[in-house]
């Protein structure tokens, strides 16, 4: 009996340290998240020929509220757009366009610009730049955060983006 006491008791103290860890997790991702949340929530599908090139891994394109008109849902963080970049067979990652770094320092909106056949993007302003296939983390200039991201799921041709 009281070696089950004693096992109860290291579990509970587990669990609590479990959790705390875990809020110490979200603090630090929502410290790295400077962009505003936006609602955003549309779907793609890879053999529609504006999309063709993603069929490629490591290629992009880019989305506004103008594209196939899906509106606000695709705009982003101030409509400056999002990135959907192919990383892998099966795996997607996309980016707010809006530099963290401007916003959180002077609290501006600048859309990043994407660079022809390379992997990152740079913000106009500021000059950081932002590795797409590194989770659009910063590499040069001046900014330590990385781009917003949103979240993918691919479904046969249909890669959704949402948050």
């Amino acid at each position: 009996m009281h070696q089950q006491k004693n096992i109860d008791s290291k579990l509970r103290i587990f669990l609590v340290l479990i959790l705390l860890l875990s809020g110490f997790d979200s603090c630090k991702k929502s410290q790295l998240d400077v962009i505003p949340n936006v609602y955003v929530n549309f779907f793609i599908d890879l053999n529609d020929p504006e999309f063709i090139s993603l069929n490629a891994i490591t290629n992009y394109v880019l989305i506004d509220e103008f594209t196939n008109n899906f509106g606000y849902r695709s705009a982003g963080y101030d409509k400056n757009g999002i990135i959907l970049y192919r990383a892998g067979l099966d795996e997607f990652f996309a980016f707010d366009r809006t530099c963290p770094h401007d916003y959180a320092n002077a609290g501006i909106s600048v859309a990043v610009d994407t660079v022809a056949n390379e992997n990152y993007v740079i913000c106009p302003e500021c000059n950081s730049k932002y590795i797409l296939p590194s989770f659009g983390s910063p590499s040069d200039g001046p900014s330590k955060y990385p781009l917003k991201m949103y979240k993918t799921t691919l479904t046969g041709s249909i890669v959704s983006v949402y948050n």
